[in-house]
């Protein structure tokens, strides 16, 4: 086996053993350490030679398969994948950008394009019940993960909440439950757009370029809607996957 899957060889740090080696895999792939196609060793053989479990060892593969950083082959087993890799997101837990990326063991950086409290809009007071004149905070921030930039964020959320935008840091719901008004559901459209010049721009891409417009309406416990964010996600670098069951009806 190779000396990149022996005992020492995961990544210091206090993080979870499976976040640990997603983090080591994934750092051989974009080092060219690992090609695509490549094998890697058995779940046996990484956990035995890793010193750690086979339960850990499948975990940290399965969420490198959701990234697509590697591929499971019935009955051949793990390969290293070929051609550009997209991040997925399921659509079944309502996540931030912030905590979706750390569950990847991504670092998440942002760069601020708004910061300000201004008059609500006539079409932000219908989706967040507010008055004519009612002050929104507004945040817009362009998205990294491990300095990749992926989204532009335009979140817009009540004064009443988020009295300051400076309130904001990293993460804008630790910001909302810090102030009482953590979302709990949220109402999301998604749908294809094409990014102008100042967002491809921002994005590191073409004008013009597919993108996945996303609108999400949250909801607090009493059912009150706390935020309004319109994003556009980089449609060559992210997917979003919802897995679906058959209803009773069709069952019957």
């Amino acid at each position: 086996m190779s000396a990149l899957f022996r005992t020492g060889a995961l990544p210091q740090g206090e993080g979870p053993l499976y976040l640990r080696l997603q983090a080591l895999i994934r750092g051989a792939v974009e080092a060219g350490e690992l090609k695509p196609a490549d094998a890697l060793p058995s779940e046996r053989d990484l956990a035995e030679g890793m010193g750690i479990s086979r339960v850990t060892v499948r975990k940290a593969l399965t969420g490198l398969v959701e990234e697509g950083v590697v591929e499971q082959r019935q009955g051949s087993g793990t390969f290293v994948s070929g051609g550009r890799r997209k991040l997925q997101q399921g659509l079944s837990h309502l996540t931030s950008f912030s905590e979706d990326m750390a569950t990847r063991g991504r670092r998440t950086t942002s760069d601020w394009l708004l910061r300000s409290l201004e008059r609500v809009t006539p079409a932000e007071a219908m989706q967040l019940a507010l008055s004519p004149g009612d002050l929104v905070c507004r945040i817009h921030r362009l998205r990294r993960a491990d300095g990749v930039p992926l989204a532009i964020e335009r979140a817009c959320v009540p004064a009443t909440i988020l009295p300051d935008p400076g309130l904001v840091g990293a993460s804008l719901y630790a910001a909302m439950a810090a102030a009482g008004r953590h979302p709990v559901r949220a109402l999301q459209r998604i749908s294809a757009a094409n990014l102008s010049a100042d967002e491809a721009a921002l994005l590191g891409v073409s004008p013009g370029t597919a993108a996945l417009a996303i609108m999400r309406v949250s909801f607090d416990e009493e059912g009150r809607p706390v935020e309004l964010t319109q994003s556009h996600y980089r449609g060559d670098a992210y997917d979003f996957v919802a897995e679906l069951s058959l209803s009773d009806q069709g069952r019957s």
